[in-house]
């Protein structure tokens, strides 16, 4: 009898439990790392892919386009005030194209400390769509752009619509990467593979925690989204007593920027830093946690 052919993975990483893996500690004896993924994103008029309010409608899509502006011109200012009441440092999540459209937004993470993360060049298009050469040039291009208008090149990557090619970790190493986080597979750091032998680190992304699918997806209100936040973040840090573990927190802000919304997102924060305050985790950023692991493990 013929055996039953193995299904394709993914060859990037081999299965592994939570359970029986090595024991580590993060910076300070802590259990748990905590992350904000700030997403700042630029969609083009009258054209391409993006999040909706309402029904899709004929291009130009005046009522879904000017929405989503609404969290570059008042939703992420109000986000980095609340951010800046709070001590919380971002990953800030960039498209590039903000250099062109909105500069002083970008500078304002710059000038917090925030972490820069290449996100492409808009979100009004898919990675996947590239071929192998222009996909290469866009990794090229986010990095060259924001090593030159902020001053430092980016170790991180999230893809636009977390859409990839079959070779987008090989080519993430190749064009100077160290850590992607595009995937959601698990609670703690993983160590890709790429064909040029060189190790990606993958640092988790939430697709839980994050508002683009509960409130947009599964419609989730503020309060409810804001109560997601907090129960995940107290099962995890019950849960990290036994492993290293780390939580993201993915925010864009024309959706919790808007007023009602902020003000449930306020809540949760407000919970987490307290106990950042009595000294039970750590807050930082996915390239701190990157380094961190790079440390751990040469």
């Amino acid at each position: 009898m013929n055996p039953v052919p193995r299904i394709p993975d993914s060859g990037r990483f081999a299965y592994s439990p939570i359970i029986n893996r090595p024991d580590y500690v993060w910076p300070n004896g802590a259990r748990l790392a905590v992350y904000i993924g700030f997403n700042l994103e630029h969609f083009a008029f009258g054209e391409g892919l993006g999040a909706c309010i309402g029904p899709p409608s004929a291009q130009p899509d005046v009522l879904n386009y000017s929405w989503r502006e609404y969290g570059n011109r008042v939703g992420a200012w109000r986000c980095l005030e609340l951010f800046d009441q709070l001590g919380l440092p971002t990953g800030a999540l960039i498209n590039t194209a903000l250099y062109d459209h909105c500069p002083e937004l970008v500078q304002a993470c710059v000038q917090r400390g925030d972490e820069l993360i290449g996100h492409g060049h808009t979100n009004a298009a898919r990675q996947s769509d590239l071929d192998e050469a222009g996909e290469r040039a866009l990794l090229a291009h986010c990095r060259e752009r924001m090593a030159h208008e902020s001053g430092a090149a980016p170790t991180g990557w999230l893809s636009p619509w977390i859409s990839e090619t079959r070779v987008t970790p090989d080519l993430l190493t190749e064009t100077g990467y160290q850590y992607t986080l595009n995937w959601c597979h698990d609670d703690q750091p993983t160590r890709m593979q790429t064909r040029s032998g060189q190790s990606l680190w993958s640092i988790p992304y939430p697709q839980e925690v994050n508002d683009i699918p509960m409130v947009m997806g599964r419609q989730m209100d503020g309060c409810a989204f804001a109560d997601l936040i907090v129960d995940n973040f107290d099962e995890m840090l019950l849960q990290s007593a036994r492993q290293p573990l780390v939580m993201g927190i993915a925010l864009h802000p024309y959706i919790v920027g808007q007023p009602y919304r902020l003000r449930h997102l306020r809540r949760a924060l407000e919970h987490i830093a307290r106990a950042r305050d009595s000294g039970k985790l750590w807050i930082t950023t996915p390239g701190a946690i990157c380094q961190h692991m790079q440390h751990l493990t040469p």
